[in-house]
């Protein structure tokens, strides 16, 4: 803003004037009493005529006036629009000694060099002082928005659109380095089957209705399907016991049964795996599994610590004896059971088969003992192996008489003649001989053997054995499934042992045995 308010629109133009090159200062005033409208009427003059311009009058305060050189004349006043150099009335801000004097703002600096990390800042540089201004040719200024004009636009133009980016020369060099390449996809695991063969079963997968309970004997529930898995030494136990296909549709309960039990600590500790089976079409058959899995896990239990290291001692002989006793006196309490709930010893009985293990990562021996049907498998090298042991026929069965039974006592010679009455010597009463426990109503399974890094054991009741052996799709998929040697976790190994066949809908229980 001038002393004399705001500045006309026109005013840059005069200013304009006012350097140029070609023009001289002005001389003195005419007159001793030069007053503000001379001197407007002067600048109009010198802009070109001043009818545009609004009358200085109308600011409504008076204005200082400023003397100029008495040296020069006032001359010019009637030349035309272009003003000569000797024509241009003095500026406001010139001194009075007739000098014009311009006030050039200091020049910028120059940009200092970035400073090193360990350089403190430089001081600002003081600004120089003033100079006078060299005079430029005059150009047009930009046209200013002029609010009283109807067609300006007080809406701001808008900003510019972006430069699209240009694609960058893969030739060129780029001295940041390189971004590590993504890392590659994990492959879609492949969709796993709910069944083998060519059409999938009658019953439906999941299950239907409940078994009827009794409001006294809730304890005699079963649940539609148990898992279990542990860790120990080199190997990993996983098993899974469910209801089958049958039963579910009928709301029968599970005739298979599983205990997983551990015995001790340490490397001494012992593994037991029971799988019972009650018999078929038979009142409480799955009460019958689970005392037989009961009462064989409880011998077992109070006998551990010998039966471990005879496992680890590798005495063949001794365990298969101690065990076959073992599970005679099981088959024994399921037909006193059997008699106490005034039922035939055929209808209250269950095939048994188990598994010992060794928590000693050093012992290998896998054992493997029972009665009655199922199956043990063993996958190697991705084949499967029946490692069922061969039973012999009942007329093969030969054995050397009971004590008591059959044999020759000993107070007895061979011609018949008691010692004891030779001497006249009263025979004292003996010790008091049970009767003997009728045998198992199946032989008695054994086998011992020594498993190798990556095998496999599966031990399974008739209700997967029986698919195994007929469907061999079946054992494929399993194969398939289990050939990286890893065992699976809980859940994929319970849809593994799920995986069904047409025509086989019993219970399944399975337990298998990953070796490191």
């Amino acid at each position: 803003m001038s002393q004399q308010g705001d500045r006309p629109a026109t005013t840059d133009d005069w200013w304009g004037r006012l350097y140029d090159e070609s023009a001289r200062d002005t001389g003195p005033a005419g007159t001793p009493d030069d007053t503000i409208d001379d001197r407007f009427d002067s600048a109009a003059d010198t802009l070109g005529g001043g009818d545009d311009l609004p009358s200085t009058r109308t600011y409504g305060h008076a204005v200082d006036a400023i003397a100029v050189d008495d040296d020069e004349d006032d001359a010019g006043d009637d030349e035309d629009e272009g003003v000569g150099p000797a024509s241009r009335p003095p500026a406001w801000w010139e001194s009075p000694g007739g000098r014009p004097v311009t006030r050039t703002p200091a020049p910028a600096p120059e940009p200092a060099p970035a400073p090193e990390p360990s350089v403190p800042t430089p001081a600002p540089v003081a600004p120089a002082p003033l100079t006078p201004r060299p005079r430029a040719p005059w150009e047009p200024p930009p046209a200013a928005f002029d609010p009283t004009d109807p067609a300006a636009d007080p809406t701001p133009a808008p900003p510019p659109a972006p430069t699209p980016a240009v694609p960058r020369d893969p030739r060129a060099t780029d001295p940041r380095p390189p971004a590590p390449p993504p890392p590659p996809s994990a492959p879609a695991p492949a969709a796993r089957i709910g069944h083998v063969g060519d059409s999938p079963p009658t019953y439906e997968a999941e299950p239907t209705a409940l078994p009827a309970a009794d409001a006294e004997e809730l304890d005699q529930l079963v649940a539609d399907t148990v898992l279990d898995g542990a860790r120990y030494g080199t190997y990993t136990l996983r098993a899974a016991s469910l209801r089958g296909d049958s039963a579910r549709y009928r709301g029968e309960p599970r005739r298979d049964a599983l205990l997983t039990a551990r015995f001790g600590a340490g490397p001494g500790a012992l593994v037991l795996v029971a799988v019972a089976t009650g018999a078929r079409a038979t009142e409480g058959a799955h009460l019958s599994a689970a005392d037989a899995c009961r009462w064989i896990g409880g011998a077992v239990g109070r006998s551990h610590s010998r039966l471990a290291e005879d496992i680890r001692a590798g005495r063949r002989g001794d365990l298969k004896s101690g065990l076959h006793r073992l599970t005679d006196r099981t088959y024994g309490k399921l037909r006193a059971r059997a008699a106490e709930l005034g039922r035939d010893p055929e209808e209250y009985t269950a095939s048994l088969r188990c598994l010992l293990l060794s928590a000693d990562p050093d012992c290998r021996t896998r054992v493997f003992f029972g009665v009655g049907g199922g199956g043990l498998f063993r996958l190697r090298d991705g084949a499967w192996q029946d490692l069922e042991p061969l039973v012999p026929e009942p007329s093969e069965i030969r054995g050397a008489p009971v004590v008591g039974y059959g044999s020759v006592p000993t107070e007895q010679t061979p011609e018949g003649d008691r010692l004891t009455m030779d001497l006249e010597i009263t025979k004292a009463p003996g010790p008091l001989v049970e009767e003997p426990v009728p045998p198992p109503p199946e032989p008695f399974r054994f086998r011992a053997s020594v498993a190798r890094p990556g095998d496999t054991l599966l031990l399974t009741s008739v209700g997967l054995a029986e698919p195994l052996r007929g469907v061999p799709a079946l054992g494929d998929e399993l194969a398939a499934r289990w050939a990286d040697g890893e065992p699976p976790g809980l859940a994929t190994y319970l849809a593994d042992v799920a995986l069904r066949a047409k025509g086989y809908a019993d219970d399944r229980t399975a337990v298998g045995v990953w070796e490191a």
